[in-house]
Parts: C-alpha cells; sequence; structure tokens
C-alpha cells in the first residue's frame, strides 16, 4: 500500500472511528435517527477518502464519484431528522450528533470546493468552529437559541450549494457566484444569532 492510499484509508476510518467511541460512551440509547445519521458519518469517510486521490491529483478536482456520495449524505441528513420525529426518540444528544456530523460534513465539503472557487470558500466549513471558540472565550455566546427556520434554511442550503459547486457541469462562474452568496447568508446567520446572544445577556442581567 503505497503512502497516498494509506493516507485516504486513514482519513477515511479517523472520523467514523471517533464517532463509533463518543456513541459507545454516552450514556443515552443510540436511535434509530442516530443509525442514519452514523451512515451520513460513514459516507463523509468515504469522501475524506476521495479528497486526499484528488489533492493528489489521480482524481479531477470534480468527480461524479464525490458528488454522488455528497448527494447520498445529504439526503441522509434529511432522512435522519424525520425518522427521530416520526418514532418519537427525538433527544438533545441526537441532535448535537446531528449538528457535529453536519459541521465535518460541510468542512470536508468547503475544503475540496476550495480547489474550485478559491480558499475563501473553506470559511463555510470554518465558521462553526469559530463560533465554539469564541463561546469559549466569551461564555454568553454558549447560551441557547431559539428555534429559527432561517437559521435551519440557510445552514441546509450550505451543502446544496458546495453539492453544485462540486458538480462537474456547473460553470465555475456560477459557482464561485453561488458559494459566495451562501457564504455571505452564513456569515449574516451567525451574526444575527451572536447578536440574539448578547443581547439576551443584557435583558437578564
Amino acid at each position: 500500500m503505497d503512502g497516498i492510499t494509506l493516507a485516504a484509508v486513514l482519513l477515511g476510518v479517523i472520523w467514523p472511528t471517533g464517532v463509533v467511541i463518543a456513541l459507545i460512551r454516552r450514556t443515552a440509547p443510540v436511535t434509530l435517527a442516530d443509525t442514519v445519521t452514523f451512515g451520513r458519518v460513514l459516507l463523509t469517510g468515504v469522501i475524506c477518502a476521495a479528497a486526499v486521490f484528488v489533492f493528489d491529483g489521480a482524481l479531477p478536482e470534480r468527480t461524479w464519484t464525490v458528488a454522488t456520495l455528497t448527494g447520498a449524505a445529504l439526503l441522509l441528513d434529511a432522512v435522519d431528522g424525520q425518522v427521530a420525529r416520526r418514532t418519537g426518540t427525538s433527544t438533545a444528544s441526537g441532535a448535537r450528533f446531528d449538528m457535529e456530523a453536519d459541521a465535518v460534513l460541510l468542512l470536508v465539503l468547503s475544503v475540496l470546493a476550495a480547489l474550485t472557487v478559491g480558499w475563501w470558500v473553506i470559511a463555510i466549513g470554518l465558521l462553526r468552529y469559530v463560533f465554539v471558540v469564541a463561546g469559549w472565550i466569551r461564555p454568553r455566546l454558549r447560551g441557547d437559541l431559539p428555534f429559527s427556520q432561517t437559521r435551519r434554511v440557510i445552514a441546509a442550503t450550505q451543502g446544496v450549494v458546495l453539492l453544485a459547486v462540486l458538480l462537474p457541469p456547473t460553470p465555475v462562474p456560477v459557482a464561485i457566484a453561488c458559494a459566495a452568496l451562501a457564504l455571505v447568508l452564513l456569515i449574516w446567520s451567525f451574526a444575527r444569532d451572536i447578536e440574539r446572544l448578547e443581547r439576551s445577556e443584557h435583558e437578564y442581567a
């Protein structure tokens, strides 16, 4: 096994293995929805492995293989929430699992998309983690946010846009424009959430 293949295997295995360990260690039971989410984790691992070959030049920057895997992962993202609601197994731990699975998938997709539209697009995948780090520095940013359909739609849009960027037929100028708009919307969404958290802190002080 050459170095590139080994790197692909390791990247493809590390994330799913870490998730399995976390699921085993958590106190909440693993639900059917969690199983669907884990399917998305596995697909993300495969996309990570494929990314190694893309960066090595063995696969083109935009390939139907990665696009198909991405589409399947996004489809599972739409399914797991419905499964949780229909089976009455919606839990805080399941929602957190779903959110972290989304964050990792977006980070991987944004890295791949950077080869087509530019490295600035990685901000789409990094903003979630920047927000988490900001919460460590400023505890009020770790507060609870009310449900927002706008936030939900903008978050879901990111994956769809990155998929469009990775589709071989998508013209590069269109890919750049769509990714830029998605990033602007995401920044606005995070800014609005930060403003709400700051305001709520002052209101209840």
